[in-house]
Formats: C-alpha cells, structure tokens, sequence
C-alpha cells in the first residue's frame, strides 16, 4: 500500500514542477500507531515555510478529492534540508565532486562511515573518495563501493559553516 502512496502522490505532486518546485521525496510511513505522509520539496534559491504552506494545501485539496489514503495520516511538506539524503540517479550526478557523508551496511576497505567526495555512480557501483571531515583533504585511496552495500547518503555540511 505505502508503494502505492508514494506513487500516487508523487504524479499529483508532477503540476508543481511547472511552478518550479523539485520533489525530492515522498514518504508514507508507519510512526507507532499513525501514518505520516512526509513530502519533501527543493527549487532554486531554497524552500521556505510559505512555499510548504502552498505545497501542503495544494496537495491536501487533491489528497482529499481524489480519496487516495484510507486511513488517518499527517501530512507534513518539507524541505529535504542542507544535509540532504542523495536518493535519486539524478541527485548523484548534481552533487559529484561534492563532500558526502556515506554509510555502508558492512564495512568496505575498513570503512563503515566516512566523509568523501563524491563519484560517479557507475553500474551497481559508487565511487568516492575519502577525505578528512575537518579539512576535505584526502584520507585515502579512492574507492568504488558496490551500491547493495550503501545505506545512506547525505551531503555534508562542514562544522561551522552554518
């Protein structure tokens, strides 16, 4: 059902792109006993509070029209933030060269959770390169990580730079 959801609410979402806002993600989980439907929108310049309000009602008024969720759930729209989690083959190739904080289902080459440049995500494969979080200098050899053994990846944000 939660596939269902998702894809669903990610084609009523497809409109918004033409008033220049990304989808970067839709979730519909299971929080304890709610559900929550959590949308997540980027566009040029940032997202603010007013363009989540816009977003939120538009959708709520088409969520509810179209009777797509049988049971109660929260909506929530959001911005994916400035760590954001890389999902999408598309979010990979926007931030190549970019520092990434990766973190593997089991060790790679030693590692488990490192700070990296980004590669180019080739067939099945990730490649990145180690750096010092502290100073982005490399910390290593470069490597090319099967993608089975990638749980997550998020950009990262320097300490101090906000």
């Amino acid at each position: 059902m939660g596939a269902n959801v998702r894809q669903a609410v990610e084609g009523m979402l497809r409109p918004f792109e033409d008033e220049g806002f990304e989808v970067w993600n839709v979730e519909y989980v299971r929080e304890g006993r709610d559900w929550q439907l959590r949308v997540y929108i980027d566009k040029e310049g940032g997202v603010g509070l007013d363009d989540c309000e816009y977003v939120s009602r538009r959708l709520s008024d088409l969520l509810d029209a179209d009777d797509l969720v049988g049971e109660a759930y929260s909506l929530v729209v959001s911005s994916p933030g400035l760590d954001r989690p890389l999902l999408k083959d598309e979010h990979f190739k926007r931030y190549v060269g970019k520092p990434v904080t990766v973190a593997l289902y089991s060790a790679f080459e030693g590692r488990k959770k490192f700070t990296a440049l980004l590669g180019e995500k080739a067939e099945g494969f990730l490649n990145l390169t180690p750096v010092d979080k502290d100073d982005l200098t490399p910390d290593g050899e470069a490597l090319q990580v099967p993608f089975e053994l990638v749980s997550k990846v998020n950009l990262f944000i320097p300490a101090g730079w906000l």
